[in-house]
């Protein structure tokens, strides 16, 4: 590449040699760029951009609530127009968990609520949400505005839902939930108000 570069510099001296000084000499505007860059010692190379590695997380975060939720879909799905009874009396005994449990025994319970109709409407409920939360995911993951927005407005949507959900059943697990959403919502909020003073500084 240096050699050849060499070859045509001489050989356009050697036409300005030939044609005399009587006009102004006037260099490519790619040799100009790399006679300067040569005389300054450095090449321009693109300036790598800086990726949030907490839109990163919180991405791949909701791209595998996304997958669960599809999982949970499929998984209800496979239940139409089964006996529920037999599927969980088969999944117990798979588990090897006590019949006569308390919580299974409220699960059985809560098997006559159950037919087919409230099946599809909670399938629907978990592809709706997976698909949600993919869209969520893939645009945080390529650092998206519109999906912070997306993402904080979801969360705030289904806050009141989680805070409703802990009163009636308080556990750790649905603590955790809603703290992590909690962050997420406080990160992002964060994220676009440094975004809304740098666009004001410029």
């Amino acid at each position: 590449m240096t050699d050849n570069w060499r070859m045509r510099t001489r050989a356009y001296l050697s036409s300005v040699l030939l044609r005399g000084f009587d006009r102004p000499v006037v260099l490519p505007r790619s040799w100009k760029s790399g006679l300067l860059a040569r005389m300054n010692g450095t090449q321009s190379h693109p300036v790598a951009k800086h990726h949030d590695s907490g839109l990163l997380a919180i991405g791949i975060l909701k791209v595998l609530e996304a997958a669960l939720s599809v999982a949970v879909g499929l998984g209800v799905l496979h239940l139409l127009n089964k006996d529920l009874n037999d599927e969980l009396t088969n999944l117990v005994r798979y588990l090897h968990l006590n019949e006569d449990g308390r919580l299974v025994s409220l699960a059985f319970d809560k098997l006559d609520l159950i037919d087919n109709h409230r099946l599809k409407q909670i399938g629907a409920s978990a592809f709706a949400y997976g698909a949600l939360k993919l869209v969520e995911g893939v645009g945080l993951v390529r650092e998206k505005v519109w999906a912070e927005y997306l993402t904080v407005i979801a969360s705030l949507i289904f806050l009141p839902w989680e805070i409703y959900e802990l009163t009636r059943h308080p556990n750790i697990w649905r603590l955790g939930i809603l703290i992590a959403n909690l962050l997420i919502v406080a990160y992002l909020l964060w994220t676009l108000s440094r975004m809304r003073r740098r666009k004001q500084q410029d």
